[in-house]
């Protein structure tokens, strides 16, 4: 069983800068997904990677503003947003699993689940 802890929310002005981090003992061995819910929607991907780092997914809505990374050796990953929008705002899960689908990141990708960080953009 998989206790994943992000970190790294806040509050941010719009155009601003955040990195989260997503952090679990065995980590590495996992794909990893973003994830993001704002209040009254659906819990949406936003980013995946492979436990290789050999594939990137990103969501439409965040490609070329948020960066999806990870770093092996401290059972780490990281999801680096810039450019950040109020559209931006909600709770941020990172969420681990053995593969990638394709097509639209899916929730069912992934059996293990953070408690989620927020992130808030005011508008």
């Amino acid at each position: 069983q998989l206790q994943l802890e992000e970190s790294g929310g806040g509050l941010v002005q719009p155009g601003g800068s955040l990195r989260l981090s997503c952090t679990c003992s065995g980590l590495q061995y996992y794909a990893v997904g973003w994830f993001r819910q704002a209040p009254g929607k659906e819990r949406e991907g936003v980013a995946a990677i492979t436990s290789r780092d050999d594939s990137l997914v990103y969501a439409d809505s965040v490609k070329g503003r948020f960066t999806i990374s990870r770093d092996n050796a401290k059972d780490t990953v990281y999801l680096q947003m810039n450019s950040l929008t109020p559209e931006d705002s909600g709770v941020y899960f990172c969420a681990a699993g053995w593969g990638l689908g394709y097509g639209v990141i899916r929730r069912d990708w992934f059996d293990y689940w953070g408690q989620g960080t927020q992130v808030i953009v005011p508008s």
